[in-house]
């Protein structure tokens, strides 16, 4: 019976002592509790590249279909399907035996012409003739000078060359084939530059200029990009779409490029060194833009704080801070809607 007050005393204390300590463990699991994880970055200064997006097909600089002027039987052909020929390389040589004997007729005529004339000259000074058949003399000399010129370049149509630097296409003709006038040989590109049409909204008008940078990019070549410039900008705007035709050339030395490819164009307007950040670090609220910004405590635990900034123009993922951040300051990009300020 003297044991049960003891007992008693013993209990209450025990109570007493859990119920003080309990609020202190509830605290510091709520604090654990408090403890996220999220990713950052550190704002900083980089390239910002103000550009339009636009689709053209590309086109060769030159682009021709080599045919003949004059029917007649292929004697000879000088070059291979996709070859890349000079100008002035012989393609095709057609019969030319007529034409050639004819040439060397009119040769031996006007040589003995001209010797008729300059005997009819000499009795002239002597006057030993009169002035009216030299004049003859001279008219047919003329006439015969003339025919010979018109025979070579006759002889001359029949040897088909390449009239400027390109790729061959595909032959389409055969040796020992007679082919009529203005059937098609072959095709010839210049394919060492593409030029590249497409249209812009009416809007970019005043910030489209002759030289500017463009960058073209094709699904066969996904990694790579081709550098050209706008080389000439339409006078007209197409009263249908209010839209402007725009030209680029882009070098292709290599004749990665060819015509008839889809090429995705940008038009590169402006590059600027601004301050950015990712867009997934951005939250809206109404009409504002807020960031979590990364105080170092000198522990291992960190605390945010949250900005206002002010954003302006904005690419693919990535958003321009005008005001409200500092360069290398760290901003959370994951994890921010767990977060609160302080």
């Amino acid at each position: 019976m003297n044991r049960l007050p003891l007992f008693i005393i013993l209990t209450s204390l025990i109570i007493l002592v859990a119920y003080l300590q309990w609020p202190e463990k509830t605290q510091e699991k709520q604090k654990f509790q408090r403890i996220v994880s999220v990713k950052v970055t550190t704002a900083k200064l980089a390239e910002f590249k103000d550009s339009i997006e636009a689709i053209g097909t590309a086109r060769a600089n030159e682009k021709v279909f080599i045919t003949s002027k004059y029917s007649d039987l292929v004697d000879k052909i000088s070059f291979n399907d996709g070859q890349l020929v000079k100008q002035g390389d012989v393609l095709v040589r057609l019969n030319n035996q007529e034409e050639l004997a004819k040439v060397n007729e009119l040769e031996a005529n006007l040589s003995e012409s001209m010797a008729q004339l300059k005997r009819f000259q000499d009795l002239l000074s002597s006057k030993a003739t009169s002035k009216s058949l030299v004049d003859q003399q001279e008219a047919k000399t003329k006439a015969i000078a003339a025919q010979l010129e018109s025979a070579r370049t006759k002889l001359n149509d029949l040897v088909i060359k390449a009239p400027f630097d390109g790729v061959l296409g595909f032959r389409e003709i055969s040796l020992g084939a007679y082919i009529d006038a203005g059937s098609v040989i072959t095709s010839l590109d210049d394919l060492s530059i593409i030029k590249v049409d497409f249209n812009l909204p009416e809007r970019f008008l005043p910030t489209i200029k002759i030289g500017q940078s463009v960058v073209a990019i094709n699904s066969a070549y996904q990694n790579q990009q081709f550098t050209g410039e706008i080389s000439s900008i339409d006078t007209r705007i197409n009263p249908v779409t209010r839209s402007l035709k725009v030209r680029a050339e882009i070098p292709n030395d290599n004749l990665a490029l060819r015509p008839g490819m889809l090429l995705n164009i940008e038009v590169v307007r402006q590059v600027e060194t601004l301050l950015q950040l990712p867009e997934s670090s951005i939250i809206p609220i109404e009409n504002k833009h807020f960031v979590f910004t990364v105080i170092d405590n000198g522990t291992e635990e960190k605390s945010v704080i949250r900005k206002s900034i002010t954003i302006g123009r904005r690419l693919p993922g990535i958003v321009e801070v005008i005001d409200g951040l500092n360069e290398k300051e760290l901003v959370v990009i994951e994890g921010a809607l767990k977060l609160r300020d302080g």
